[in-house]
């Protein structure tokens, strides 16, 4: 059983718009937009990160908006939904400001005894509010959202499977143990992580599996302190039998990427080097930045970018 993993890093989803992916996470949910970026694939397309004050790991979410994408279908063998941790008694709070934002899918729930608030993002994702006792990681105190209602980073994501027994397998492996199971959930969690450290199994057998699209997440990211340890958890992993990519360098953190039984994608991300490597952290996420491979298109990028306006 590995022990590097703290829990997650980021999520990635993908968007058909990128003004009103923007407006959504940090004029509604009040995040800071830490990065804007370009997809390493395809520079003419955004990529835009999420979270706290300083982009810690465990808080953000990233997306691809692919300007005009069709929406993905849900279904199996995807991350269906993302939730964050919110301090205890904010869900009226939230649920009052969601309304009147005329958000979609609103519902209140109790899951695995948390207090959760489920929403649809703009393009259809699955989101949660989760009220989490005793979370003390600082929500960004910077935007429309007040601290004392503010989002800590996340609490973990949902995946719907098929079977969920390769994938609860491999969540072991990874350093996770199952902790409760309710209806069709099995939850999974890490002791000892960073926040962002519940996984829960959705086994629903008979779902059709899910087709990529706006809405959908392209890919979920679990953190490790430094790319030594990166290193040892592909070595297990290979070990283990498992397709392992290369480490490839983020400019942000050091990736590897492997596809898990169930369909889902998943990566393995360095805390380091962080999102101040080339901007104060007073300014994060204001310039754009572009990947020194595609720095000389620089001025035909932002011909084809859609502008945001903050």
């Amino acid at each position: 059983m590995l022990t590097q993993i703290k829990g997650l890093h980021h999520t990635t989803s993908m968007a058909s718009d990128a003004q009103e992916n923007n407006d959504f996470f940090t004029k509604l949910l009040g995040l800071r937009r830490v990065k804007k970026t370009v997809n390493f694939d395809a520079p003419d397309v955004y990529h835009l990160y999420y979270g706290d004050e300083f982009g810690t790991p465990g808080s953000v979410m990233t997306y691809f908006p692919f300007r005009n994408m069709k929406k993905g279908r849900h279904g199996t063998g995807e991350v269906s939904e993302t939730a964050f941790a919110v301090p205890e008694g904010s869900l009226p709070y939230w649920h009052d400001r969601l309304a009147l934002a005329n958000v979609e899918g609103i519902e209140r729930v109790e899951q695995f005894g948390e207090k959760r608030l489920r929403f649809a993002g703009p393009d259809g994702d699955g989101f949660a509010l989760v009220e989490v006792p005793g979370d003390t990681r600082a929500p960004f105190a910077g935007g429309p959202v007040p601290a004392e209602k503010g989002i800590h980073g996340f609490r973990g994501v949902t995946m719907r499977l098929r079977d969920g027994q390769a994938t609860a397998q491999l969540l072991t492996f990874m350093g996770y143990k199952e902790v409760a199971r309710e209806g069709t959930l099995i939850r999974f969690a890490i002791e000892n992580g960073n926040g962002a450290d519940i996984i829960d199994l959705d086994v629903l057998p008979g779902v059709e599996r899910a087709r990529e699209g706006a809405g959908s997440v392209h890919h979920v990211a679990f953190a490790v302190a430094d790319r030594a340890a990166q290193l040892e958890v592909r070595q297990a992993l290979l070990d283990a039998g498992t397709q392992v990519t290369p480490v490839i360098d983020r400019d942000y953190f050091w990736a590897i990427y492997f596809r898990t039984p169930g369909g889902v994608l998943f990566e393995i991300a360095t805390n380091e080097p962080g999102f101040d490597r080339d901007e104060d952290v007073a300014h994060l996420g204001e310039a754009l930045k572009i990947p020194e491979q595609h720095a000389h298109l620089r001025a035909r990028i932002e011909a084809l970018l859609q502008p945001i306006v903050d």
